[in-house]
């Protein structure tokens, strides 16, 4: 079952945080899943996905400009309706509107037609309620995206585990 992890980053944060969910996804047996950045998406591989994870830095709160624009253009030739989507965000503060991203990444799959999923509290901790957020040290040097590692990893593997009870 292929899974798809699509990402814009701007200075390599997301990009990691995406790499690490897919490995989560990985973990669960028959999953094949890949990280793409929006420049770089393999639309062949992402039509075949049953779900796709879709992230973005925290830029003025939302998500970044040119992932609301992949969002409208890529997902109408990519036939999202009905595959399981999820959303994640990095920011670069604490609170720096990582929910909001994600909120607004998961409005417009639902509607796209995608099936979202969260995790919520539903498998005990780390409680994931709408998609994992982690917070960089480019500003927060207390802060490291290596602190959020594990909590990628169980989204990724707990996401992946839903495409697999679904599909």
């Amino acid at each position: 079952m292929k899974l798809a992890v699509v990402y814009d980053s701007k200075t390599g944060n997301t990009r990691q945080a995406a790499e690490w969910i897919a490995e989560g996804m990985n973990q669960v047996e028959g999953a094949e899943a890949k990280a793409y950045s929006i420049q770089e998406v393999d639309e062949e591989f992402v039509k075949e996905a049953k779900g796709i994870v879709v992230g973005s830095p925290s830029y003025a709160a939302t998500m970044t400009p040119d992932m609301h624009q992949w969002l409208f253009a890529a997902t109408g030739k990519l036939g999202v309706a009905g595959k399981l989507g999820g959303a994640f965000a990095t920011e670069q503060f604490t609170h720096g509107g990582g929910e909001n991203v994600i909120l607004s990444i998961l409005t417009i799959e639902m509607v796209k037609g995608m099936l979202c999923y969260s995790g919520g509290g539903a498998y005990g901790m780390p409680v994931i309620h709408l998609g994992p957020v982690g917070v960089n040290n480019n500003v927060e040097k207390h802060n490291s995206m290596d602190y959020y590692r594990d909590t990628f990893l169980i989204y990724g593997n707990r996401f992946a585990q839903k495409a697999k009870d679904i599909f």
